[in-house]
């Protein structure tokens, strides 16, 4: 898993965009509906591509390499438990 912690803050330019991202509260169920099905449970990208049966190569994960990625997938679990907790909601259907 790729780590962009080693970029220091005061030199991290999307360092008000994250801030802004945990700061979030899903207050809203309708909200929390919305974020649960645009944001993918998993990286949407990441496959094997195979000819005849057989592996040919694998695709990583790009989504990891998206610099906000931590933040989105952890927007997409507060989403979840508001669903879940606030609302009393099966979420099973998001995962």
């Amino acid at each position: 898993m790729t780590s962009f912690s080693h970029i220091p803050v005061q030199n991290d330019l999307l360092q008000p965009i994250r801030q802004w991202f945990d700061s979030l509260e899903i207050q809203n169920a309708k909200l929390a509906h919305f974020l649960c099905k645009i944001i993918p449970a998993q990286c949407p990208f990441e496959r094997d591509i195979t000819l005849f049966g057989r592996k040919l190569f694998h695709i990583p994960p790009m989504c990891k390499l998206n610099p906000l990625y931590e933040e989105v997938v952890s927007l997409r679990f507060r989403a979840l438990c508001y669903l879940a907790d606030e609302c009393g909601e099966d979420v099973a259907v998001y995962c």
